[in-house]
């Protein structure tokens, strides 16, 4: 009886203490799970050279706004937006800051990925015709008739023709010079054509720097004469963020915080942006950081509504305007391209 006794009491003992294992759970899982967990890799494509329009990523790496939200983020750089694109679509790179414009044509092809863009900073595009005032433009349907300097792959010429018809140009009319970027700036400063297409904030402030006189230059800014297309969004690959959708909304937080410091302390923001380039100049960084801020960042709709998203109207006019040059073979809606779950609610996305 003792024996058959003694067995029970273990017996009991044993449950009470497996029983004890599982509520209380094992003192070294615990002591691990309170271990910091190690950063995200995240691999972020910029679309060209590093200049003052990545102040906001440039910002969020140095100031660690990235690693705070617990990513390890390496910036590293495409040669344009279409190579941007299909870095993300081959998954070589998670993100990638591209023209909103370009993922909207891409996407258009059959084969092409789901990629959708998940955050707009530039609300405004910075395309625009640049000119000189002594080649007899001072007002843009002066542009007829003229020579228009236009670099291989250059964007802005895409949205052209709608512009033109909307405001009365003959498109026919204007002569197109096609030439390598590297010279757009060079040959409108000597003369040899009388106006280029491009960004705004690189094209006039790099022909300033040039030594052309600022009251020489007109600059007509799309988004002035009613060109609804947004500029450059960040793009994810489909698959990492339905493995790790917190990391994309952690990568949009720190974004923005770097946009907000940029806007604060423009200053220091072309200190960090000058120091990751070769040979760049601070005064010329801050000059275009303001001008983008001002002209594409910080616009009205974005004081109005937050950084970030999209109006669903304004975006199907922008369909409109590249159909112009554009066939689709299906008209994408705003949902086919722009992706607004993974944005912070608006109070986070205000600019202060």
């Amino acid at each position: 009886m003792r024996v058959i006794r003694t067995k029970a009491i273990r017996s009991i003992l044993a449950a009470l203490i497996g029983l004890c294992s599982i509520v209380c759970g094992d003192p070294n899982q615990s002591l691990a799970a309170d271990e910091p967990r190690p950063p995200i890799a995240i691999q972020f494509s910029l679309d060209r050279p590093i200049e003052a329009g990545a102040a906001p990523f440039i910002l969020a790496s140095a100031r660690g706004l990235f690693s705070s939200e617990g990513l390890a983020v390496a910036i590293n750089l495409a040669s344009g937006s279409p190579d941007a694109i299909a870095r993300v679509a081959a998954g070589s790179s998670d993100f990638a800051l591209v023209d909103f414009n370009e993922l909207i044509r891409f996407r258009d092809k059959a084969s092409a990925p789901p990629i959708k863009a998940v955050f707009v900073l530039f609300n405004k595009s910075p395309y625009a015709i640049v000119a000189r005032k002594s080649r007899g433009i001072h007002a843009l349907s002066d542009i007829e008739g003229k020579t228009l300097g236009v670099a291989e792959g250059d964007l802005s010429i895409r949205l052209w023709p709608g512009l033109a018809r909307q405001n009365g140009i003959k498109a026919a009319s204007v002569k197109q010079n096609r030439i390598s970027a590297a010279v757009r700036e060079p040959i409108l400063s000597a003369g040899q054509v009388d106006a280029v297409a491009g960004f705004s904030y690189l094209s006039a402030v790099n022909l300033r720097d040039r030594g052309v006189p600022a009251d020489d230059l007109a600059v007509f800014q799309y988004a002035d004469y009613g060109c609804e297309a947004y500029g450059f969004a960040i793009i994810v690959n489909p698959a990492f963020a339905a493995r790790k959708p917190e990391a994309v909304k952690g990568f949009l937080r720190a974004v923005i915080a770097g946009t907000q410091l940029a806007i604060r302390e423009p200053e220091r923001a072309a200190d960090e942006v000058v120091s990751r380039m070769d040979g760049g100049s601070r005064d010329l960084e801050l000059e275009r950081l303001r001008t983008v801020i001002s002209d594409n960042i910080l616009t009205g709709e974005v004081k109005h509504n937050g950084i970030g998203g999209i109006d669903t109207a304004r975006f199907e006019r922008s369909i409109d305007q590249i159909a112009e040059d554009f066939k689709f073979q299906k008209r994408p809606t705003a949902a086919d391209i722009f992706d607004d779950t993974f944005l912070p609610p608006l109070n986070g996305r205000l600019i202060d």
